[in-house]
């Protein structure tokens, strides 16, 4: 589904990635709300009730429903647009930013888009939030800052491919939610899909917020695209260099030359500092032997 993926694939370890996690747990989470809705009499409310985000629950102590909103959906479609959503755009970030990092991230979404969700519904104390939409807009936004020029496919309508630059979607789905916020939702008017515009910007500026303020920041490594910021990286010991277990004939001018070239060559890839102090002295040696002196 999508083409020209200019880097190398990193992974932490060999455990199972937050990705896969994640999807798994949106999809049990829907399951369990369909059987409960569906196979238990008197039951369907139990888990809106229990893991939405609603604004009175929520400031009666139901913190964790900041996040569990995320796993509960209002329909087939809407589980599968977010959950591919989230695997094909996971799956190009959670290199770039690690395991750790990722769940971080979507959990900082998930929370975000809550947050903002609260604030524009806080007069409407008992409308319910559900749906991963935050996460995947999130998600989208972070690849498209980290590549918005890559062509991606895509499936219009699940069967037309077109070909596409991801900042053209990130934008146009700012736009949407940027219009349908402003517009509909704060406006309080419900159309016949009650879409979540505020919790959809609220992980767009939690994407952005990490690209621009984390990220792409001043004491970023020149030249390292796609590479986390140097005080974010985990330290690794520099590789010792062994001294070599030969000392050069500095009679013959032939071997010290050949020698000298090798020490040039060292320090032109490694630098002065990575010498041994009989490298140093070969080449105090060779600069009157080689001059003539």
């Amino acid at each position: 589904m999508f083409s020209e993926r200019h880097y190398a694939h990193r992974h932490d370890d060999q455990r199972t990635s937050p990705l896969v996690w994640l999807l798994c747990a949106i999809g049990a989470g829907f399951v369990l709300q369909q059987v409960f809705e569906s196979l238990i009499p008197g039951a369907a409310m139990i888990p809106t009730q229990a893991a939405a985000l609603i604004p009175d629950f929520f400031l009666h102590g139901r913190i964790w429903t900041l996040l569990t909103y995320t796993l509960l959906h209002g329909g087939l479609l809407h589980l599968v647009v977010n959950g591919l959503t989230i695997y094909f755009m996971g799956r190009e970030t959670l290199p770039l930013l690690g395991n750790r990092r990722f769940a971080w991230f979507c959990a900082a979404a998930a929370a975000g888009g809550g947050l903002l969700w609260l604030l524009v519904n806080f007069r409407h104390p008992h409308n319910a939030l559900v749906g991963a939409s935050s996460i995947s807009l999130a998600l989208l936004v972070l690849f498209a800052c980290f590549y918005p020029n890559n062509k991606i496919t895509v499936l219009l309508f699940f069967i037309i491919p077109v070909s596409i630059r991801p900042k053209y979607v990130a934008a146009a789905a700012v736009l949407l939610d940027l219009c349908g916020l402003v517009f509909l939702e704060v406006l309080g008017k419900r159309g016949d899909f009650a879409v979540a515009y505020s919790a959809h910007i609220g992980g767009m500026l939690v994407a952005a917020g990490y690209y621009f303020l984390i990220h792409k920041r001043a004491w970023r490594r020149d030249g390292a695209a796609g590479v986390l910021p140097e005080w974010l990286q985990k330290k690794k010991k520099p590789a010792v260099i062994a001294a070599p277990k030969y000392r050069v004939n500095i009679t013959s001018p032939d071997d010290l030359k050949a020698e000298v070239d090798r020490i040039l060559d060292k320090i032109n890839g490694q630098g002065f500092a990575s010498l041994t102090d009989e490298e140093k002295r070969t080449l105090d040696s060779a600069k009157d032997m080689l001059s003539g002196r």
